[in-house]
């Protein structure tokens, strides 16, 4: 008499890891964080080394996006191409990730 019968629980398909990963995101609700922080760690390759190297510090709350820029020229050209920046985070991160985004 056996005790145990061996029925395999692990699935035979194989996925890709980048499917897995963002399956486990959603299961766990945390897709959206996980987009904000991606945001922020790639800010100097989205805006580029000049506005990277002028940025004081960066911050997500309720999807706005909130940035201290220690260069004033720099900071009210950024507020006139806010669309551009908007629109440039939602092409490479998803529309919905970021929504504002507040200069200080």
């Amino acid at each position: 008499m056996k005790k145990y019968s061996f029925e395999p629980s692990r699935n035979k398909h194989t996925s890709p890891l980048k499917e897995v990963f963002e399956e486990l995101l959603e299961a766990y609700r945390l897709k959206d964080k996980f987009s904000e922080k991606t945001v922020i760690q790639e800010w100097g390759q989205l805006m580029g080394n000049t506005v990277a190297s002028r940025t004081q510090s960066l911050s997500v709350k309720q999807k706005i996006l909130y940035v201290k820029i220690t260069s004033g020229p720099l900071k009210k050209e950024i507020m006139m191409n806010k669309s551009k920046v908007l629109t440039l985070i939602a092409d490479k991160y998803g529309k919905g990730v970021i929504n504002d985004i507040v200069i200080l």
